[in-house]
């Protein structure tokens, strides 16, 4: 036991005994800390799988999202496409104020012909009678027989027509 105590008391021994108890002491915590870093490493793996499993069906369900805006798209660009044809037939035709205006000419025409001893003086007396008529039919009576009889040729009394004047007759 002598021989025990002496090495012991030895300095090399002691710094040897720490040294060692040192080792086995880091030797523990990085054993603990690979243990804990290897079930680190199997959560996260485990985590990835699920990530990409639930990528994978976002992707899908974004591509069926897609395909469906891509078809809504392809039919409101051929519904554009059918407007746009149907505008442009529908502003060929002649509109209101263009039909006004037709039917005034064709009535004044029409009094032109049977009044027509001169024409640039009898064709603005007969423009002016056409509108008179045609603001007269836009209410009352007038209005209710060219509702009732539509196409027809508005009827001209006695007292809407102006004398025909001596000095215009050729």
């Amino acid at each position: 036991m002598d021989t025990f105590v002496n090495i012991i008391s030895q300095p090399f021994t002691w710094g040897l005994m720490v040294g060692l108890f040192l080792v086995i002491m880091t030797w523990k915590l990085m054993r603990k800390d690979v243990t804990s870093l290897r079930s680190e490493n199997a959560r996260i793996s485990k985590e990835n799988q699920e990530l990409q499993g639930h990528l994978n069906t976002q992707l899908k369900i974004n591509s069926k999202g897609n395909e469906q805006l891509q078809q809504q798209l392809d039919e409101l660009r051929e519904q554009n496409e059918n407007l746009r044809v149907n505008l442009s037939t529908v502003g060929q035709k002649a509109g209101r104020a263009e039909m006004k205006q037709l039917h005034l000419m064709e009535t004044a025409v029409t009094v032109m012909r049977e009044q027509a001893p001169g024409f640039a003086p009898a064709w603005e007396r007969a423009m002016r009678e056409a509108e008179n008529t045609h603001e007269a039919a836009e209410g009352g009576l007038k209005k209710l027989m060219r509702k009732v009889l539509p196409g027809g040729k508005p009827v001209q009394t006695i007292e809407d027509r102006e004398p025909i004047e001596d000095s215009q007759e050729v």
